[in-house]
């Protein structure tokens, strides 16, 4: 017999954990952190759900922290087994691990030191230690070649077209019995990375939802983001982009190369001040074989990532300054959705100016401050002080890595014969449920939306 707990992205887009369990045997799929509004993030401060030490193995399907983040913490509590995932998921492991430690241990000194924490003393989750601790549990194993995780259970990664190394996970039991964790399924004809891969025939499916109920706006080759840039360097102003920093950035720096060449915008500095952001480029370049062909060895987007007036901010000094130069620029930082990191000096410094713009480029999940930006909050907190919001915030939801509704539904209809249970996660409840309905309404398949801690027989 084998159990399935939903111990993370249950009707939420973050937190991603699923257990299985087979005669006596767990495998941990994902190991991600709780992210966004804080009932979640006090998540990652809970006991485990079960003991650590008791399982066996993780398997990881791509690097982002939602899917990964918790690993060092459950190294720390006592895991002791190998975490398998693809080549270029471990490599990009060595770079976000190591810096979500830094930024935990550095926000836990910023509360500290400003008393803006109700813990006294403010402790990170887990720390830089921690993380590269964890990295020694990495076992990295290549695409469409299965291998045995645990007693009785057979692994086989397939490509997500998400992230650098993403996958969706084909898992064969001894009973025959096969499930597909799906991770997070990237886009059709999106630049940088290939399409997904079709779906292999399963009994048991987990599909994400993060853009269930929507689709996201059609390709316009660049035209909104050439627009913003435009607009913004009219004024004078600075562009903060707040970027994932494995993923988006590159994406956004191959627009806004092509956008230069076809002298579409000014051409501005343009700055890249994320050391994760820096150390993964070299990743992206290393790794062009598992690309999209268009920035593969011989393409003549080859460095698709080098803009004209293109710089790395190298150290915390050159980024402090860079923070308080009023000079016209684009800034790529991370996080993402704003929630840590050298963004948030830039956007303090930013936003109470009407000349700049914050441009959000990616899912905002509920309760971070690119969420309440994007909702009109007309004031912020950052690092314990309230910050008015006068620059201009702007969206572009046509870079999102997730697939939307129509593309989750065109791979569904890869799937040889339709699973027997098909599981919707990693999505809010109101597009989770549309989802549902449209699966059912134009497949004719019937989805579940488990909860938080749900257990289920397969």
């Amino acid at each position: 017999m084998a159990e399935l707990t939903f111990l993370g992205a249950a009707r939420t887009v973050t937190g991603s954990k699923y257990l299985l369990e087979v005669n006596g045997t767990r495998v941990l799929f994902d190991c991600g952190l709780f992210q966004g509004l804080k009932e979640l993030r006090l998540r990652n401060w809970d006991d485990f759900p079960v003991t650590p030490a008791s399982i066996n193995t993780v398997v990881l399907t791509h690097a982002h922290l939602d899917h990964v983040g918790y690993l060092p913490r459950l190294v720390a509590q006592g895991f002791r087994g190998r975490a398998f995932c693809t080549s270029g998921t471990a490599d990009l492991c060595r770079v976000v691990l190591p810096d979500a430690g830094r930024i935990q241990e550095e926000d836990a000194r910023q509360a500290n030191r400003h008393g803006f924490s109700k813990h006294s003393p403010a402790l990170p989750l887990y720390t830089e230690v921690d993380a590269h601790r964890a990295l020694t549990h990495l076992q990295p194993v290549g695409y469409e070649r299965a291998f045995e995780v645990a007693p009785g259970v057979t692994v086989e990664f397939f490509q997500a077209g998400h992230l650098l190394g993403s996958s969706f996970v084909l898992v064969t039991l001894d009973s025959g019995k096969r499930l597909l964790f799906g991770g997070d399924l990237g886009r059709y004809g999106r630049p940088v990375l290939p399409d997904p891969g079709p779906a292999r025939a399963a009994d048991v499916a987990l599909v994400e939802s993060t853009y269930g109920d929507r689709d996201h706006d059609p390709d316009d080759e660049g035209r909104g983001l050439a627009e913003v840039i435009t607009r913004t360097a009219e004024r004078d102003g600075k562009l903060i982009i707040p970027a994932f920093a494995i993923g988006r950035v590159e994406e956004l720096l191959y627009w806004i190369r092509k956008l230069e060449e076809a002298r579409a915008i000014p051409v501005l500095p343009v700055f890249v001040d994320s050391p994760m952001a820096a150390e993964a480029l070299k990743f992206y370049a290393a790794r062009t074989s598992e690309l999209d062909d268009d920035i593969r060895p011989g393409s003549k987007q080859m460095r698709a990532f080098a803009t004209q007036r293109f710089q790395v901010v190298a150290s915390p000094q050159q980024s402090k300054e860079l923070t308080s130069s009023r000079k016209p620029a684009i800034i790529l930082s991370s996080s993402g959705m704003a929630t840590g990191g050298r963004v948030l000096h830039h956007m303090a410094a930013a936003l109470p100016n009407p000349r700049n713009t914050v441009l959000f480029v990616g899912y905002q999940a509920a309760g971070t401050r690119g969420r309440k930006l994007l909702d009109g909050a007309t004031e912020v907190k950052i690092h314990g002080e309230l910050i008015p919001v006068h620059a201009e915030i702007a969206r572009i939801d046509s870079m999102s890595a997730h697939a939307d509704r129509g593309e989750i539904l065109r791979w569904l209809r890869t799937f040889p014969t339709p699973p027997a249970k098909l599981f919707l996660v990693h999505g809010e409840p109101e597009p989770m449920d549309a989802l549902r309905q449209t699966i059912k309404d134009e497949l004719g398949w019937d989805a579940a939306t488990p909860a938080h801690l749900d257990t289920v027989t397969l």
